[in-house]
């Protein structure tokens, strides 16, 4: 299933970023589906597999052991890429729950991405370029130090990879690779290694 796009009713001529904002806050979004802002459009991403879901919920509970209590994980908690006025709501987030705690009550605004530690993404058949690029960039853009990708349709075969020291340009100066199965350290503050081989495929 494929993302299917917002347009907005302002004309080619451009997309303020406050317009896409104001629209995707006043969505009325069918349960288990997330918007995000992409390119100048809002982006209406369709519920992932359960096998998707699985990944996710084994991630976050790898994650919970050794993770310092000032730290949170989010699920469906949109970030905004601020350098290139992206918005994405990744599967998973880990962030300081200080600036969760102060988030204004009365409005859905998107956290800032720079403030992430981490950003979990988990492909999907119809979304696996995307996180690999656009997304990819985009984090290492807005300097999020660390970017765990989970490939279930990598063309060398399922892949956990893990991108650090990002770069302005838009890239990450390291990664490490391992295909499903191998274990995976993760550095601290989180000091655990994530085991790959329950993944489903």
């Amino acid at each position: 299933m494929t993302a299917a796009m917002v347009e907005s009713d302002q004309g080619s001529e451009g997309r303020p970023w406050e317009y896409l904002l104001r629209t995707w806050q006043e969505l009325d979004v069918p349960e288990g589906w997330r918007a995000e802002i992409d390119e100048g459009q809002i982006v209406l991403v369709p519920p992932p597999h359960a096998h998707h879901n699985g990944i996710a919920e084994m991630v976050q509970r790898l994650l919970y052991r050794g993770l310092p209590d000032a730290l949170g994980i989010y699920q469906t908690l949109g970030v905004h890429v601020a350098p290139l006025d992206k918005l994405y709501v990744p599967d998973l987030v880990v962030m300081p729950t200080e600036l969760i705690t102060a988030a204004d009550p009365e409005a859905s605004d998107p956290m800032d991405a720079s403030e992430a530690l981490l950003i979990v993404e988990i492909t999907s058949q119809g979304n696996a370029r995307e996180d690999r690029t656009k997304k990819y960039r985009a984090y290492a853009r807005a300097g999020v130090p660390m970017y765990l990708l989970i490939d279930r349709f990598d063309t060398r075969g399922a892949m956990t990879t893990l991108f650090t020291e990002p770069n302005e340009d838009g890239t990450y100066k390291r990664s490490e690779a391992v295909p499903f199965g191998k274990p995976l350290p993760l550095p601290e503050p989180f000091g655990v290694t994530l085991l790959t081989d329950g993944f489903p495929r």
